[in-house]
């Protein structure tokens, strides 16, 4: 959305990045285009906190895709597609108002609707026919000197959403056409992977729990520069390694060298380093590796996490009482599934999914499927919203999932 302070123009003193969508000289078009996602896909293998990678993405999305003031970039919980982040320079809390429009309303071009959607991308005039006057998104951005709205699901290639990006322009300018649509589709795999390491690295060098990941930086010959607290638990866990003895698990190794050879060549980003290890205690681990360019002498960082399920599960569990399976038949209905869809995948008649439906909305206290996810968002996720707001505004890790601990609320005040 467009920043409250903007009216019809930004304040004074201040340049939008991207004022004008007039059509650049087509030679160069390509070119440009090709640039920004070399730089955004070469961005996205970097450990860097999450502000900065939105704030560099954006610089180079202005080379290309002209929009109005500021892009609007969120984090979602790919277990469940709810919110857990907004940034956007120049509106440091997403309005109450809008949020309630988003999980209550029935409006076009909401952020689940796209990134559901077999397309992943979506603008609100193509929602509405090319009128999009008569709906309240529409009537928000306008009166804030908005028109036009982009809105794109942020999925890794391994197919998880980890955020939406929108875009926006004035009353008078060129239509978001193809050629937008295809280049915002490209970036996307690389905007959503970079989120995602951001998550990471923040979680690692912030924990928040004993389960927290781990942050390990190697130099080229295999030395241990630094590590988060805690990293050692991870690192004894795994097999063939003696942290004490300063021998580090093959498994680190192999990935770090894995990094290390795409940090080698950095005009052609390759696929980020993962590998999952099965640790001596018998439960999953999953390791992600990345080579840091920072000018000097080659480093590597690699960051260990556990590999568990999204923590919405055990939440949705302790909160309402669900069973195992009326916990996968709401995991099915946050992620937009249908009665069928949920029937097929789970291999169950339609006619016990909606026995399932009918209990899980009896224990949560709702009426309807859109109940139950605005009931899940505000009970677990609205918290999480609003304190990575203070934390961007303090200078602090963005954190990911949904809040720890249970707040029985049941939706805007």
């Amino acid at each position: 959305m467009v920043p409250t302070t903007l009216g019809r123009h930004p304040p004074a003193g201040h340049t939008p990045l991207g004022v004008s969508a007039e059509p650049r000289a087509g030679p160069t078009v390509g070119g440009v285009r090709e640039r920004a996602l070399d730089k955004i896909a070469r961005m996205a293998q970097q450990p860097c906190d999450l502000v900065t990678f939105w704030q560099e993405a954006t610089e180079a999305i202005a080379t290309t895709v002209p929009f109005y003031w500021a892009p609007c970039w969120y984090t979602l919980d790919p277990a469940s597609l709810l919110v857990t982040s907004h940034y956007q320079p120049g509106l440091a809390t997403f309005p109450a108002e809008w949020l309630a429009e988003e999980y209550y309303g029935d409006d076009v071009n909401r952020l689940a609707d796209v990134v559901l959607s077999a397309a992943g991308i979506g603008t609100l005039h193509e929602a509405t026919g090319g009128d999009p006057s008569a709906t309240p998104r529409w009537r928000r951005n306008i009166a804030l000197g908005g028109d036009q709205e982009l809105i794109a699901g942020l999925r890794s290639r391994a197919g998880d959403v980890w955020g939406a990006l929108g875009l926006y322009r004035e009353p008078g300018q060129p239509m978001f056409d193809e050629t937008d649509k295809r280049f915002v589709r490209a970036l996307a795999p690389h905007l959503a992977e970079g989120a995602r390491r951001a998550l990471l690295l923040g979680e690692a060098t912030d924990p928040e729990g004993p389960d927290a990941p781990g942050l390990l930086i190697l130099t080229a010959g295999w030395e241990v520069e630094s590590a988060t607290p805690g990293v050692e638990r991870w690192l004894r866990d795994l097999p063939d390694g003696d942290f004490d003895a300063g021998r580090l698990p093959s498994a680190v190794l192999a990935l770090a060298g894995r990094a290390l050879r795409t940090g080698e060549h950095p005009g052609r980003p390759g696929e980020v380093g993962v590998a999952r290890i099965l640790s001596t205690r018998g439960t999953w681990v999953v390791l992600h590796g990345a080579c840091m360019q920072s000018g000097g002498p080659p480093r590597v960082a690699v960051i260990i996490e556990p590999a568990h399920p999204g923590r919405i599960y055990s939440l949705l569990m302790s909160a309402y009482g669900l069973t195992a399976r009326e916990r996968e038949v709401t995991r099915h209905i946050l992620q937009g599934s249908s009665t069928v869809q949920i029937a097929d995948d789970l291999v169950i008649s339609v006619h016990t999914v909606r026995q399932h439906l009918k209990s899980i909305f009896g224990k949560a206290g709702v009426r309807s499927r859109r109940d139950l996810v605005a009931k899940v968002f505000y009970a677990h996720y609205e918290t999480r919203l609003r304190d990575n707001e203070q934390r961007t505004l303090d200078g602090k890790p963005v954190r990911g999932g949904p809040a720890q601990g249970f707040t029985p609320a049941s939706g805007p005040a």
